[in-house]
């Protein structure tokens, strides 16, 4: 009898154990936060910086050689249009000038005398003093004369032009931005020796790395804003975009024309975001990333079997508080967001979303 409660016992203890194991096999769900992933339109941008430049700039140049004798601006002076810049030495201009003018002296008072023997040999010719063959010489010489006197001025003309050219003139009112002589320098013709900046539009000039354009063209509006101020946010229009990449920085240059009242000096250095054409994607907040074995990967509820899946995804763009997911997971899936750090695969959860 006494077995037969000891063998009683030892099965109530068995049921005992094995419905405690039963217990220890069926944890509760984890419980999760989840978002319900979406297609959504979104925009890559860049931030970059550059420099306020002048819509219109011109190299300035002698138009013969010489040593400069005079330099009247510097970097950072303002010049009117036709002030005069710097000269050469112009002894040599200055000589064949007048030589020129004497020259043209001379042949007008040849012409002049022509003009009055000819008047003489028609009254005479009139008064048949004098033969027909007369007045015609007369004449011819008074021609040849005419065109020695329109061969002068043009001589003169020309040694005035040579002399002018040993001078700089600002062909606009402007800034000078660059210089590249100094008194006493000998330059020779189309040698750039000051850079002006005319005044007017000013434009903000970026260099893009070109992979910016793998996409196509950038949006049209640029927001820009002083590096040093960038509270004083405003926005500018892209006018130009180089045609052809910087072979040594692989930058493609564009110039934004900026407003008229930006009052930004020239040389300012700003920033600038620019973005590049719409596209579409799924975009995820940060705490839904997750790593499978280095790559990145997110928690993907099944809602039928209401367990979790270590999905890889392919990221198209990190961002400062999201990333965009270019492929993986597909629009409604449930992604977690919030409670993945000790999630396992296959395990079970509960979710609420967000």
């Amino acid at each position: 009898m006494q077995s037969f409660r000891l063998l009683g016992i030892g099965l109530a203890c068995a049921f005992l154990a094995a419905c405690e194991d039963k217990a220890v096999q069926t944890p509760q769900p984890q419980q999760v936060r989840v978002v319900a992933a979406a297609s959504a339109q979104y925009q890559p941008s860049a931030e970059i910086t550059g420099e306020v430049k002048a819509r219109i700039q011109t190299e300035l140049s002698f138009r013969v050689s010489g040593r400069v004798i005079e330099r009247r601006v510097d970097i950072g002076s303002h010049v009117r249009a036709g002030e005069i810049l710097a000269r050469l030495n112009d002894t040599e201009q200055q000589a064949d000038v007048s030589v020129a003018r004497a020259a043209l002296e001379s042949a007008k008072a040849v012409a002049q005398q022509k003009a009055l023997a000819l008047e003489r040999a028609k009254h005479l010719v009139q008064s048949q003093a004098v033969a027909k063959q007369v007045f015609d010489a007369a004449q011819q010489e008074l021609l040849s004369a005419r065109a020695a006197l329109a061969s002068a001025e043009a001589a003169l003309a020309t040694a005035q032009d040579a002399l002018s050219y040993t001078e700089v003139r600002a062909d606009a009112d402007g800034i000078i931005t660059a210089r590249g002589i100094e008194v006493g320098q000998v330059v020779s013709p189309a040698q750039s020796v000051f850079t002006l900046a005319h005044d007017g539009q000013r434009d903000a000039v970026f260099d893009v790395f070109e992979a910016f354009f793998l996409d196509g063209r950038p949006s049209a509006d640029i927001e820009v804003a002083p590096l040093v101020d960038r509270v004083h946010e405003l926005h500018a229009n892209v006018r130009e975009v180089s045609p052809v990449i910087d072979t040594k920085a692989g930058t493609i240059r564009i110039k934004a024309a900026l407003p008229d009242d930006a009052g930004w000096p020239l040389g300012t250095a700003v920033v600038g975001r620019i973005k590049s054409s719409p596209r579409s994607g799924i975009v995820l907040p940060y705490n839904a990333m997750a790593s499978d074995h280095g790559d990145p990967a997110v928690w993907l509820v099944g809602t039928e079997k209401h367990t979790v899946t270590l999905r890889r995804i392919s990221v198209d763009r990190y961002r400062k508080s999201d990333f965009v997911v270019a492929g993986g997971i597909a629009p409604n899936d449930l992604i977690v967001t919030e409670g993945g750090k000790f999630l396992r695969e296959g395990q079970a959860v509960g979710w609420e979303g967000m």
